[in-house]
């Protein structure tokens, strides 16, 4: 596939996004009741979210292999940059032999050998000193002409690799903009998904979230429920969600035997997350953070630290003692 055709799929995949965005948004936008659409169900927006994140693992997919190309033709590049000064070293050393070479036989063979042929000096001995100097000369200069061929071989070579990492590099930060605005429309979709759930449970009039009490087989209450099935669906379980424990375990309790506490763990066994399920730990906790309100969260816990709605803000815990202790492996998140 060449570079155009990339660059007019890209663009196609792009308005195809932004197509289905808009339309999604229509659909789910407020209108005047006498001409509003019944709003689409989660089902629905699911599938388009599913037609979303396809055409985005396309676009995904392109960037990754421009970077593999990219860094394919950069090591090319460093190495006719070797090479072509490998072939300068040569080239500049064999014109320099040549030079010698010249300026010898300009003193041997020119003047010289005039003075010595008035003096009568043998000329066969002189002559066959000249055709010497002379295969000498032609065979340094054969050598100079092929030291110059590959030379400019080289030349071309880190030419053509400079041009192509330049053009990759502009198509590779053309894809990055472009994957970023579907991954925002992805996002927005997402949000609009939540947004279909009400939340369950009443406020007081002061508009705090009257607190609820836990029921059905998992033993947790329908607001809590509400949140880890949000969370599943947008980041998925993965290494599992627990919720209600009946003595709280060795942290201690808190609501988790109330039925309004879950943890959404990152790791098995109490082993430190990688560097990408602690990104995804952190996105839970930010994207808990944002729906603190409207979903009745009260509090998260994670890495050591706890962050209220009352505050707003993260405070550093003390030591608890261990990885799953101190939160390092799943984010705690308790409702009202």
């Amino acid at each position: 596939m060449t570079a155009a055709s990339r660059g007019i799929r890209r663009h196609g995949v792009l308005r195809a996004l932004s197509s289905m965005f808009i339309a999604v948004t229509m659909c789910v936008s407020v209108a005047s009741a006498a001409h509003t659409e019944p709003k689409p169900t989660a089902k629905e927006l699911r599938k388009e979210l599913a037609q979303l994140q396809k055409q985005s693992e396309t676009m995904i997919t392109e960037y990754y292999m421009g970077r593999v190309e990219l860094q394919k033709v950069q090591k090319v590049e460093k190495v006719a940059r070797g090479n072509l000064r490998r072939a300068q070293q040569d080239f500049e050393h064999a014109a320099a032999e040549i030079r010698l070479l010249a300026a010898e036989q300009y003193r041997t063979g020119g003047i010289g050998a005039a003075s010595t042929l008035v003096g009568d000096a043998d000329p066969t001995a002189m002559l066959n000193r000249l055709a010497l100097t002379q295969q000498i000369l032609n065979e340094q200069d054969a050598k100079l002409q092929a030291f110059t061929k590959v030379r400019d071989a080289h030349r071309r070579a880190q030419t053509s690799a400079e041009k192509r990492t330049v053009e990759l590099r502009a198509s590779l930060k053309e894809l990055d903009a472009q994957k970023d605005r579907a991954e925002k429309l992805i996002d927005r979709i997402k949000d609009k998904i939540d947004l279909l759930y009400p939340t369950p449970g009443a406020r007081s009039a002061d508009g705090t979230w009257v607190p609820q009490l836990p029921s059905g087989p998992d033993n947790i209450t329908s607001r809590m429920r509400l949140v880890r099935l949000l969370i599943a669906q947008r980041f998925g379980p993965q290494f599992g969600i627990g919720c209600y424990r009946a003595d709280g375990g060795v942290q201690g309790g808190g609501e988790h035997p109330l039925g309004r506490a879950c943890d959404f763990m990152l790791s098995r066994g109490g082993a430190m997350p990688s560097a990408a399920e602690t990104q995804r730990g952190n996105e839970i906790a930010a994207w808990a953070i944002k729906n603190a309100q409207r979903l009745g969260i009260m509090y998260i816990i994670f890495r050591q630290r706890i962050w209220h709605v009352r505050t707003g803000a993260w405070k550093t815990m003390s030591n608890r003692g261990g990885t799953t202790a101190n939160h390092y492996d799943h984010p705690h998140i308790s409702v009202y």
